[in-house]
């Protein structure tokens, strides 16, 4: 059954493609994807699949029930785009000046809509039902929440999602226990010192000076603050102080960003900042604001959901590698939907150096290999296929507790 739908979907897969590249070339940003959205439930309802728009915003859900009654399983695509200029050198290349996808979102959304409808073609085939998960402002807009607030994961017994990687090579199919994603958070310092002409630093505050040693008492945190076996990030990535040579500055902001898996190392990275800078700007008569922003939480890959699914993937697709490797400090808001139900995250291999789909994700150039779709979608037909067909489900039931 499930070498049958593998093959509509490798039907697909010009279709696919076409998607892939007209999404590509009408990219929208984070809570702005009008047409996108459009687009999507305009698909949906051509292949004659239910659907509900404007969820929590502008998310689409689709419906796909099963000839018999079941589980619900959910899949998940995110498709909003990115504020980077395209600088790819393709015929598919971005309209949009200064927009892009530049993280494979494009392709996430053409891989569900193609595994939609072979769904949706053998619905009599499925004990239960399938939910399909059109996401919009996953880059920091807080969809995932939205569509949560919604309800789009009423009914749904577990969720799975593909995020295609152009850091790993086509052909691949990587996953990791546990958490897989880190925690984003971001956060500002503002020092506030005593301005004066650069020859007489004694009638000064210098929060040049103080930004410099909040600097380096930030990265003591990390390393030895912080358990030496769990992981912590500190980055600053912007600095703003003065504009003249010869006059120190009165003030001086620092931006950043922290990654952190577990919630109580995240608690305790913060907690330190707090310390580092009231006692620096304390010791050099500093004034100062700190503010701290939480975003979203790691991903945290389910035991179970985890285990069924590095299983199944061996045996349905044996012509795909699949590995599991060590965590990511990335973040992602599909962790929001973990935090509700059971399921995972998964990577699909994406990258190509023949074809110059070599850079990382949110750089201009970026680009993959479009083969890596028809492997995330064989994926998340096998997982249906476990969970649904109904010569599955009693395997499926002695697989429900990890030992």
């Amino acid at each position: 059954m499930l070498s049958n739908w593998n093959l509509q979907l490798e039907e697909m897969y010009d279709k696919m493609v076409e998607w892939r590249r007209y999404i590509h070339q009408h990219p929208e940003l984070t809570n702005q994807e009008y047409e996108t959205s459009k687009l999507i439930a305009s698909i949906l309802s051509d292949y004659g699949i239910e659907r509900k728009i404007n969820v929590g915003g502008l998310g689409v859900i689709g419906f796909i029930k099963g000839a018999q009654t079941g589980k619900t399983i959910a899949l998940r695509a995110d498709f909003d785009a990115l504020p980077i200029q395209d600088e790819k050198d393709v015929s598919y290349k971005s309209k949009v000046d200064g927009v892009m996808h530049a993280c494979g979102h494009d392709g996430h959304t053409a891989t569900l809509l193609a595994v939609g409808k072979v769904l949706q073609q053998n619905r009599n085939q499925l004990a239960g039902n399938v939910v399909l998960i059109f996401q919009h402002a996953e880059e920091g807009g807080g969809g995932a929440r939205k569509m949560i607030a919604d309800n789009c994961l009423e009914g749904v017994d577990a969720i799975f999602a593909n995020h295609l990687w152009s850091l790993i090579p086509v052909g691949t199919i990587s996953y990791t226990k546990g958490y897989t994603t880190a925690a984003g958070d971001g956060f500002e310092i503002k020092i506030k010192g005593k301005g004066g002409h650069g020859s007489s630093p004694h009638d000064t505050v210098d929060s040049i000076a103080v930004a410099g040693q909040l600097i380096n008492q930030l990265q003591y945190i990390v390393s030895r603050r912080v358990h030496p076996q769990k992981t912590a990030v500190v980055s600053i990535g912007s600095i703003h102080a003065g504009d003249a040579a010869n006059v120190i500055a009165d003030s001086a902001i620092l931006k950043g960003t922290v990654r952190t898996y577990e919630k109580e190392v995240q608690q305790l990275v913060e907690e330190e900042m707090k310390d580092a800078i009231r006692g620096i700007c304390l010791s050099s008569k500093a004034d100062y604001e700190f503010n701290y922003f939480h975003g979203v939480a790691g991903v945290y890959n389910h035991p179970n959901e985890t285990k069924i699914f590095a299983s199944t993937m061996k045996s349905a697709l044996p012509e795909i590698h699949v590995e599991e490797v060590p965590a990511l400090l990335v973040s992602e808001d599909f962790a929001n939907y973990l935090e509700e139900k059971p399921g995972m995250l998964f990577f699909t291999g994406a990258g190509n150096e023949s074809l110059g789909a070599i850079y990382p994700h949110h750089h201009p150039k970026f680009d993959f290999d479009e083969r890596a779709m028809l492997h995330a979608g064989k994926a998340m037909l096998a997982i249906v296929d476990y969970y649904l067909v109904e010569s599955d489900l009693e395997v499926i039931e002695q697989c429900n507790v990890v030992k």
